[in-house]
């Protein structure tokens, strides 16, 4: 069996770092796995500006991509992330094996994250936004994520950054309409999901949907969990 590359891009406030216990087991199943962390957040927060926008991450995933020369992908975006690995997806189809969203959006072209939200939701990325000069988000509290383990909770506050604000605002150019493929779509519908439209509208575009009994953060939480079902997509590519 050919060995499965997998690209996961993380969601807001995030970076690499969250996705460390499902690379270790999916590297342990024999997988290649790449994790670039987006411009602005994590290990490259330093790199914040007020032009660092949704395209900014896009190209952010498809150098990372290019550059290590990687075909065949697996590529999983985690909640916001779900906006750029449809527009990497949609720029660069041929490089691209399976999408799968997680808990995440799954936008049509000219939709902006900001306007894809809850609007209680919304109301409150806009008033931090403004707070900060319309720089960044700050991070909404993990417990707002589903996660009830106080330890997790506290593990992980200190490593969350703020969110390029730009990057909720800016519309995409291309989007699930543009992808010549379907891919696997996994809800976490273990809290109060915001997601659950964007499960329907790949159910609708012929995806593969399948609900998790897991918190938003589910791959710090429960990554036993989504390791199985990402493998589970990679084998439903080769198969294909």
């Amino acid at each position: 069996m050919d060995q499965e590359t997998y690209v996961l891009v993380h969601g807001a406030w995030h970076g690499a770092w969250c996705w460390r216990p499902v690379e270790r087991l999916l590297e342990a199943a024999g997988a290649r796995v790449f994790t670039p962390t987006l411009t602005g957040l994590g290990d490259r927060a330093h790199l914040l500006t007020p032009d660092v926008g949704l395209d900014t991450h896009i190209a952010d995933v498809r150098a990372a991509i290019e550059t290590e020369e990687l075909r065949d992908v697996v590529l999983v975006g985690h909640s916001y992330a779900g906006m750029v690995v449809t527009g990497v997806a949609a720029e660069i189809p041929d490089r691209i094996k399976r999408l799968v969203i997680v808990d995440g959006f799954l936008p049509e072209a000219g939709e902006a994250a900001i306007r894809l939200l809850p609007e209680h939701a919304a109301a409150h990325y806009l008033e931090s936004a403004e707070a900060n000069d319309g720089l960044v988000i700050d991070p909404r509290p993990v417990a707002n994520l589903g996660v009830t383990d106080q330890q997790v909770i506290d593990e992980l506050t200190p490593r969350l950054t703020p969110q390029p604000a730009k990057t909720y605002m800016d519309s995409i150019g291309r989007g699930l309409g543009e992808l010549p493929f379907t891919g696997d779509y996994l809800l976490c519908s273990g809290w109060r999901t915001p997601f659950a439209r964007f499960a329907e509208r790949a159910d609708s575009a012929g995806w593969n949907v399948t609900e998790l009994d897991a918190d938003h953060e589910v791959l710090v939480t429960n990554p036993e969990l989504l390791a199985q079902h990402l493998l589970q997509s990679g084998a439903a590519a080769s198969a294909d």
